[in-house]
């Protein structure tokens, strides 16, 4: 029913923030609500989940982390509260990389995913995801700036280094090379 919305975030708790289009505050569940500064107009991808006893919204940063929620949440045990939990820390190629590479460490790193989960989501999923994204490399930038970020860094001494990366390498290997450039 809905794709995406623009507004103002007007309120954020554990969980979700309010966004008020057209004088409507809409609830939405988001992976992390504290990346929303409160008064800041935001676009949302959104995901409307409708149920017997329910009617509520999911929202993503990028077209592209609604798309991966739509089919995680296709996959058997998988609903949409426990696929927003990938969203929160994992980047969207993380997580269709360790689909791909039968990373059941990294997949069970998130809230309430266990390993009979894992497991489910690489017998889905695997092999239907590479072909979906195309990845570029201000994505594959953008992805490093927030692990690092998440890391601790500020963002000042990460600008300072990322002329330095190598662009073609894989983003496990642009870490550690990062993680270098930074501890020298």
């Amino acid at each position: 029913m809905f794709r995406y919305m623009y507004g103002k975030v007007t309120m954020q708790g554990s969980g979700y923030i309010v966004l008020e289009c057209n004088n409507i505050g809409y609830l939405v569940n988001v992976p992390n609500p504290y990346i929303y500064e409160i008064n800041s107009d935001i676009k949302i991808f959104l995901y409307n989940n409708v149920k017997e006893d329910e009617n509520s919204l999911y929202g993503f940063n990028k077209e592209e982390e609604l798309e991966l929620f739509l089919k995680l949440i296709n996959v058997k045990g998988l609903g949409p509260k426990m696929a927003s939990n990938f969203f929160a820390t994992g980047s969207t190629m993380g997580i269709i990389d360790a689909i791909e590479r039968e990373n059941i460490l990294y997949l069970t790193k998130f809230p309430r995913i266990g390993e009979k989960i894992a497991k489910q989501i690489i017998l889905d999923l695997k092999g239907k995801l590479k072909t979906d994204y195309v990845k570029d490399e201000t994505d594959n930038m953008e992805d490093l700036i927030a692990a690092l970020e998440s890391l601790g860094y500020k963002t000042s001494e990460i600008k300072r280094i990322l002329k330095d990366i190598d662009k073609n390498k894989k983003i496990e290997e642009q870490i550690k090379d990062a993680l270098k450039l930074l501890l020298k």
